[in-house]
């Protein structure tokens, strides 16, 4: 889990600037470094970090956050869907939800640690590291998919 000083507030903003949102708590449930090809090609990297706050922290969505973004949704490999939510100037994506098959969406929201201003990135999970393109270090915390009970 990663640690920010309690009084240390934490900022979403995107490249451009246009969409910029406070998070109402300093810390983050967890952080994971996803290893899985579809952060490799959504990050344009090897992996993407996306810090995981309750979606109550976000959701519902404010009438000025809705109008500065678009969704794009697709599929897991679980079966679900994911809505994936970027800057409609920029293009940077923001943060994303995954909704179950029944159509619930998910208590959490991973948001894009990349865009998360005063974020400390200490002690983050490696997840589906079985799609990994690069070595992780021995005595990191890594998950083959993603850990128990995620």
């Amino acid at each position: 889990m990663t640690t920010t000083n309690a009084s240390q507030s934490l900022t979403v903003r995107c490249q451009c600037g246009s969409v910029t949102y406070p998070l109402p708590r300093a810390t983050p449930l967890s952080l994971y470094h996803c290893h899985c090809t579809e952060c490799q090609k959504q990050s344009s990297s090897a992996f993407g970090t996306s810090a995981i706050f309750p979606a109550d922290d976000i959701f519902p969505l404010s009438a000025e956050l809705e109008a500065k973004v678009k969704k794009y949704t697709r599929d897991t490999d679980r079966g679900d869907t994911m809505d994936c939510y970027f800057c409609t100037g920029c293009g940077s994506r923001l943060f994303h939800r995954i909704i179950d098959k029944d159509g619930t969406p998910r208590p959490n929201v991973s948001v894009k640690a990349g865009c998360v201003e005063g974020l400390k990135w200490s002690g983050g999970r490696h997840i589906f590291v079985r799609s990994a393109v690069m070595d992780i270090p021995d005595g990191w915390e890594t998950y083959d998919t993603v850990p128990p009970s995620s």
